[in-house]
């Protein structure tokens, strides 16, 4: 069985809901059992979406992809330039 990906909407969502059971006196870790998802996988998740509503997650997927739109016209624009370099000096 291969492993489940959640989505960052679904974490978040996942973390409500963690703290929701928790406000109604549930043990926490008996919260995150619930819903399927290990101790360890549940602080991991609140330390990187811990607090996101959905207009910052938007924000977030926003600025992830433009990095990585950014980062590969750096690595193109390098590279370019390496080739240009080696031209430039007559090994082709």
């Amino acid at each position: 069985m291969g492993i489940k990906r959640h989505k960052p909407e679904e974490i978040v969502s996942k973390l409500r809901q963690v703290e929701m059971l928790c406000g109604q006196g549930m043990p926490r870790i008996d919260a995150i059992r619930q819903l399927q998802i290990t101790e360890q996988t549940f602080y991991r998740w609140r330390k990187q979406y811990g607090g996101m509503g959905a207009g910052q997650l938007k924000e977030l997927k926003r600025l992830q992809k433009e990095h990585d739109r950014l980062r590969r016209a750096v690595s193109d624009l390098t590279l370019d330039k390496l080739i240009l370099s080696e031209a430039a000096r007559g090994n082709f």
